[in-house]
């Protein structure tokens, strides 16, 4: 149980995405096994006792002291020199505008400084955050800033494309010093902040038309460090989910291929195709439709039961957070979204 009377204020900005994340977990009731067995399930590609929903039957593990952005999001530096502003159309930060910390990727072992990770007191920070902890939810890490992202936070977004053809080389040995940094973060969150079930990795990918680069292009210069970082994610039993802005549904078999468990595409992506194709593959987010205009309980609940009998037979499906300014009208959803596919679930 989570102790509410002692759980600790967020030092976050107000309404911003790390204050909403630490902040008391929407509360479940009683189930037949916890949460996190469920979730597990799932995960495993095995039968869960009901849908899980994406960031609900789960928990944040949200680190202050992790500037992979700067502190506290505010306007400022991160921990590689980038400096970033707050951008109410973006709904958080972004990199400021002719920013540039690499002249050129050639250069980047001369003028890149791998944030020194010795230096930072995950220990202290710990303690404040397991307080917030549900134990009978799975609770993740959010891996922010991926390889390309990186790459493209230090310096122009079209000189990093560039420098895939410029100097692939040097791109493989900045992503390779990235990725062992990666690793050394992951492992350091997973000792001091434990129970860690599994890692959120993020890097966007796509644009709302496409993905950046050609399928080939992807094999050849995003796949081999980042399937070595998921690999050793995973050598860690923890499990992988994909956080990658953008059309990138052209990338599942490569996403499926480096061993990722679960996928929340964005809602431009064609979720007929992908759940009728590759749910039994790979756990995929998907949105309950039509769910946030609904305007009666019994409208809610017809509109679960569709997107229950829809995706649930095509495998491994989890719905994505439910949204409606009717306090009630969301509660009947979420209610017949545990109760109706815990009768499904329970008749396979």
């Amino acid at each position: 149980m989570i102790d509410l009377d002692n759980f600790p204020p967020s030092r976050q900005p107000v309404g911003s995405f790390p204050y909403r994340l630490q902040q008391p977990p929407r509360p479940l009731g009683e189930r037949p096994i916890t949460p996190r067995e469920n979730q597990r399930r799932l995960y495993m590609g095995e039968k869960p006792m009901w849908m899980p929903v994406w960031l609900v039957d789960s928990q944040y593990c949200w680190p202050d002291v992790v500037l992979e952005h700067p502190l506290y999001e505010m306007d400022g530096f991160d921990w590689w020199g980038t400096e970033w502003v707050s951008d109410d159309n973006a709904g958080g930060m972004m990199v400021k505008p002719g920013t540039r910390v690499l002249s050129d990727i050639s250069n980047w072992r001369n003028e890149v400084k791998i944030p020194d990770l010795d230096s930072v007191d995950f220990e202290s920070d710990a303690k404040l955050q397991i307080r917030r902890y549900d134990p009978d939810r799975m609770h993740l890490f959010h891996c922010p800033e991926g390889l390309f992202e990186r790459l493209h936070e230090l310096m122009p977004f079209d000189e990093a494309i560039l420098s895939f053809y410029d100097d692939p080389d040097a791109v493989q040995d900045f992503f390779s010093a990235v990725c062992d940094f990666k690793i050394d973060l992951i492992s350091r969150v997973v000792r001091y902040y434990a129970p860690i079930d599994y890692i959120v990795y993020s890097d966007d990918w796509g644009t709302q038309r496409s993905g950046f680069f050609s399928n080939e292009m992807f094999r050849e210069i995003i796949m081999p460090q980042t399937k070595r970082l998921w690999d050793w994610i995973h050598s860690q039993g923890l499990f992988l989910e994909l956080h990658s802005c953008g059309l990138t549904q052209q990338y599942i078999d490569e996403i499926i291929e480096m061993g990722c468990d679960a996928w929340a595409p964005q809602e431009i992506n064609d979720f007929e195709m992908l759940t009728a194709k590759y749910a039994d593959r790979i756990t995929l987010v998907v949105p309950v439709a039509g769910i946030e205009n609904a305007r009666t309980e019994a409208e809610a609940r017809s509109l679960v039961r569709t997107f229950i009998d829809k995706y649930a037979p095509r495998g491994r499906i989890m719905a994505r957070t439910l949204a409606n300014p009717d306090p009630a009208i969301l509660e009947a959803a979420y209610d017949e979204l545990y109760t109706y596919s815990s009768r499904y679930y329970a008749g396979k």
